[in-house]
């Protein structure tokens, strides 16, 4: 029996060689690009309430028809990637994302604008169905969680710059300026995306259809584990966009009253995120994923309950420790789906982000009838149960083990 010897070129990644680096930089910026995109409108939301004359949960929906259609397109975009290739189609959408985000500021009704953010949902499917795959299959199962770490800390930067830069920009040109700087911005990083992305090494392109699509997700949903998952991805993503949607109405009110420059700079907490996701997941691949997942959401739920007091540093310092328990939540959770999926992972990735973005369309939407009806406190109300929820549903369902290993 003749042994077989891996290669650098044959093997899968690990942290700290070139080609791991190259792939996590390449990830880390289709993070950047797609997330930045897709949020940039959140900053502008009390902008068209007032350009538009529209409610304030109508606005929303700016972000919210966004993330609907993407979650809609999110697993026929994964079975594509099965049949065309992961690289090609992450290339594809982010090219037809950006021209789309080109276009959305010289909307000139609202109506016009979210169909056109819904197309760009739809854009934007690609590169979230496919990184986590990509991933999966390319990086050692020992380093997966750092690696998914970073292209989510990509995602938490990304969702900062795009609030940030059009947020600021409203300080010195009208909102349809400021949302097109941030369009030309995402333009040159799908350049570098492009550039440094490396193809696939070990996806072998293969023939899909409608019912090999539907057998792969009904096969994941009926194990619990990554049912449960599912679930969580729709919980916490709900109630982390809920409350990002409706801060800036917040602050922007008595007794708060800021600037809409300065309401935009608190998207700079978003830093928080990008600093914990990646620090979770290496954790998890030591100490073990339920373990950090479980403090993860518990910390959500701290932040949360420090937000509601009419006090500037109670908000902002719940604000702070709520978006650092979202993004370690979701590093570990995300990079938990790619290691319990040991085949149709595009399908089990997607369906972890089909329910993901369907919490922030549905949930976040949803979450504008609990603003209206109780201010502040009826986000907090709603988002907390949705938490405490997420909580119980890890530790009933959910393996626990001393190891990391014990999980793979």
């Amino acid at each position: 029996m003749t042994a077989t010897v891996e290669t650098a070129e044959t093997a899968p990644l690990r942290a700290g060689t070139p080609a791991y680096r190259r792939t996590t930089l390449a990830l880390f910026v289709a993070g950047l690009t797609t997330f930045g995109s897709m949020y940039s409108t959140q900053a502008v939301l009390p902008e068209l309430t007032r350009v538009f004359g529209s409610a304030p949960a109508v606005s929303a929906l700016a972000v919210s028809v966004t993330t609907g259609l993407l979650a809609l397109a999110i697993i026929p975009v994964s079975a594509l990637s099965e049949r065309f290739g992961r690289t090609r189609v992450m290339t594809v959408s982010a090219v037809a994302a950006v021209i789309l985000g080109l276009l959305i500021p010289l909307a000139p009704t609202l109506p016009m604008l979210l169909g056109l953010r819904a197309l760009q949902g739809i854009a934007l499917a690609g590169v979230p169905a496919v990184a986590m795959a990509y991933l999966a299959e390319e990086v050692d199962g020992r380093d997966l969680g750092g690696a998914m770490g970073r292209y989510v800390a990509g995602t938490t930067i990304g969702g900062l710059l795009g609030r940030v830069v059009t947020a600021v920009g409203l300080d010195v040109m009208a909102w349809r300026g400021a949302m097109e700087l941030f369009a030309v911005a995402a333009a040159v990083l799908t350049v570098v995306m492009i550039r440094t992305l490396p193809a696939s090494r070990f996806h072998v392109p293969k023939p899909v259809s409608v019912g090999t699509t539907v057998r792969g997700m009904l096969g994941h949903l009926r194990r619990p584990e990554l049912a449960t998952l599912f679930v969580l991805a729709f919980l916490l993503m709900g109630g982390f966009v809920s409350v990002y949607n409706f801060l800036g109405f917040r602050l922007l009110a008595a007794p708060f009253a800021f600037a809409p420059g300065v309401v935009g700079l608190v998207f700079l907490i978003y830093l928080a995120g990008t600093v914990s996701s990646g620090a979770a997941g290496r954790l998890a691949d030591r100490i073990g994923r339920r373990r950090v997942l479980l403090t993860s959401i518990a910390t959500m739920g701290a932040g949360l309950v420090l937000t509601l007091p009419d006090s500037t540093p109670a908000v902002l310092a719940g604000m702070v420790v709520f978006t650092a328990g979202f993004f370690a939540a979701h590093s570990v959770a995300s990079g938990w789906v790619g290691l319990l999926a040991t085949e149709h992972r595009a399908e089990a990735s997607s369906g972890y982000l089909f329910c993901y973005y369907a919490g922030s369309s549905v949930v976040g939407a949803a979450a504008g009838l609990a603003f209206a009806a109780a201010g502040w406190a009826g986000i907090a109300a709603a988002v907390g149960v949705g938490i405490a929820a997420a909580f119980v549903l890890v530790v009933a369902v959910l393996p626990g083990s001393a190891s990391a290993s014990a999980e793979r």
